[in-house]
């Protein structure tokens, strides 16, 4: 069967429109999936949903009218608004780019902008998603469907170094050949305390497109930054949590069912006001860089010039303003909320630290690594300003 895409991404890229209908099908024949559509649509009229699902013949139509209704119920539910702004700043004629974000949920993010780009007309990209989260074979068959490309975690050595250069070749392709836009997050995984830091390793890889000079590979990606914002992060108590289990037990490691778990708990509870802005394409900035400078030290100057870009365009709430205020015991920033968004940002801090259960809970240090949460993004902006 000809896929349209080379063979040597068979293994990680999405669907292609011919494999639509039976990958369709083999959801459909997967009760898992009709569990975790009740999760977000508990009134859910399968034999509809399942005709629905039936009448996409595309990637496109899928995802337009799926994945696009599930991610809307989902911020309807779960958000109390949900916006963009620099939509001015975006590629003129739709050019394909390679969108940059900071990581906060482990699903919502890459979807939240997906949608939000669809209704401004500029259209549905394809996404990265680590392996590690692909836990059972039908959300495989989900995220390819959805138009996601997988990202390979689990190996080591020199079959790493391999498989960073395809998935480079791949992001390339995509750009360059079938002229669709890619996410990525700035560094594998999150940042759990909101340190947002673009990893050396994530642009060595986009530099491996071909056997062109490291700038000129950066700049045929057309890297645009994008700062996203979350009021309240739903999985803050647990990642509070993990972070004192890994200092109590330095070789703590997450399991399936934590990952679950932070998956659920991001999608299913409240995050208050999102927001994404989306920043200007750096390949002006990257032009005014030296090609022949030390390799590492380009690496670390693109890096700064993304994390740049996202600490510039953060929207901030009283979240970040009380908790910057309350970790660094000052009163900077008293004139951004009032008494009573102090008081109500103190009772949902308790609230978050009553949810964690550990045997040798230390609530002061757990208080000070979710307030580090908030605060950071601020501290970071102020580093752009000052």
């Amino acid at each position: 069967m000809d896929t349209g895409v080379s063979p040597d991404f068979e293994d990680i890229r999405p669907f292609n429109n011919d494999e639509v209908k039976d990958a369709i099908e083999s959801l459909l024949d997967n009760r898992a999936l009709e569990s975790a559509i009740r999760y977000i649509k508990p009134n859910l009229d399968w034999q509809e949903f399942t005709a629905a699902m039936r009448a996409c013949q595309t990637k496109e139509e899928f995802k337009s009218v799926i994945a696009y209704d599930a991610v809307m119920t989902i911020a309807n539910a779960t958000t109390f608004t949900l916006s963009i702004s620099g939509r001015s700043r975006l590629p003129k004629d739709k050019r394909p780019c390679t969108f940059i974000s900071n990581h906060r949920d482990i699903v919502l993010d890459a979807s939240f902008l997906n949608v939000l780009l669809y209704d401004v007309g500029y259209g549905l990209t394809q996404v990265a998603i680590g392996d590690n989260l692909l836990i059972q074979p039908w959300i495989k068959t989900l995220v390819r469907l959805n138009n996601s490309f997988i990202v390979k975690r689990a190996v080591t050595g020199r079959q790493k170094l391999l498989e960073s250069k395809r998935l480079s070749e791949y992001m390339h392709y995509t750009i360059k050949e079938t002229k669709e836009s890619v996410w990525i997050a700035q560094r594998k995984g999150r940042a759990k305390n909101s340190d947002d830091r673009t990893q050396s390793g994530v642009l060595k890889m986009l530099g491996m497109g071909s056997s062109k000079d490291l700038l000129t590979n950066l700049m045929e990606l057309n890297i645009v930054p994008v700062a996203l914002s979350y009021e309240y992060d739903p999985c803050d108590f647990l990642k509070a949590k993990e972070f004192q289990q890994k200092r109590d037990n330095p070789d703590f490691v997450k399991s399936q069912r934590d990952d679950l778990l932070n998956m659920e708990t991001g999608i299913l509870h409240n995050k208050g006001r999102v927001h994404f802005t989306i920043a200007s394409s750096i390949n002006g900035q990257l032009a005014t860089l030296d090609p022949q400078s030390d390799k590492n030290d380009l690496i670390a100057e693109v890096a700064s010039i993304i994390d740049r870009e996202i600490y510039k365009h953060y929207r901030f709430y009283p979240s970040n303003y009380i908790a910057y205020d309350k970790l660094h015991k000052t009163r900077r920033f008293n004139d951004n909320y009032s008494l009573k968004e102090k008081k109500q940002f103190q009772e949902y801090l308790q609230g978050q630290l009553d949810k964690i259960v550990l045997p040798n809970k230390d609530e002061d240090y757990l208080r000070d690594r979710i307030l580090e949460m908030y605060a950071n993004p601020l501290k970071n902006h102020l580093t752009t300003v000052e």
